[in-house]
């Protein structure tokens, strides 16, 4: 699969769906898939929007599936392309085969969720509706105005997080991380809740029953990194062992 940013976007379809339906954004350049793909979430009440090419605009949508063949490094380029046009938008990778190194890698850069075209529409119909119930793109003329927490500023609008007035980049993910803690602030939230928050409630990933904790873990890891490279002095986010983490309360 090889999409480039800029070039043509050819819809293959719109279906027509109530207003209040989820919005889906296909990307797949093979016609065959993205007719198949528009049956079938039209089928399940999505309203879907295919494209044979990256947008070279900002879309609108509560979700981007990126149909590959497979999770592969070039995969997760397009990925990266697809994540600095659509920030605040999750995108789930659907595709035929993923190791788990390049699984694992994806979800670290930025995929809201990796799925195995396998698992067949019902599957992914119910992740997706998930994905978006987690992250509230349905809800977002309703997510009010700026939050303040100290020196964190965070923009429900735009999915944004800036710390002294800088936007520290943070994937939508790790954004949804740390409105969950400075929503709770002074308060510890637990692992499992994180981690719902970072993909959606029920979401499993990594090895063994708890495995998701160090999925966790490195995501608090790449959050204080972010912000430590505009603050190196950054320590607001606390973790109780074997607990969760804990946004402190401002002095």
């Amino acid at each position: 699969m090889t999409l480039e940013a800029g070039a043509p976007v050819l819809l293959a379809s719109v279906s027509e769906e109530p207003d209040d339906a989820i919005r889906v954004l296909v990307i797949e350049d093979g016609v065959i898939d993205r007719e198949f793909l528009t049956d079938k979430l039209s089928r399940q009440g999505f309203a879907v929007q295919t494209v044979a090419s990256l947008p070279a605009a900002p879309c609108d949508a509560d979700v981007i599936v990126l149909h590959c063949g497979r999770v592969n490094n070039s995969s997760i380029e397009l990925l990266g392309k697809i994540r600095r046009l659509a920030f605040d938008i999750p995108i789930v990778l659907l595709t035929g085969e993923a190791a788990p190194a390049h699984e694992c890698l994806a979800l670290d850069k930025g995929a809201i969720d990796v799925i195995l075209k396998s698992r067949g529409p019902d599957v992914l119909a119910t992740r997706l509706k998930g994905v978006v119930k987690t992250t509230g793109r349905t809800d977002r003329p309703r997510s009010g105005g700026p939050m303040k927490c100290g020196k964190l500023l965070l923009r429900p609008d735009i999915s944004r997080a800036c710390w002294k007035d800088v936007d520290v980049g943070l994937t939508l993910g790790e954004y949804n991380i740390v409105r969950l803690l400075a929503s709770n602030v002074g308060r510890y939230v637990t692992y499992r809740a994180i981690y719902d928050r970072l993909h959606y409630e029920g979401f499993i990933a990594g090895s063994g029953a708890d495995g998701y904790r160090a999925n966790v873990r490195s995501a608090i890891k790449r959050i204080r990194n972010k912000i430590r490279d505009f603050d190196p002095s950054f320590d607001e986010i606390e973790n109780y062992a074997g607990f969760g983490y804990c946004w402190k309360k401002p002095t």
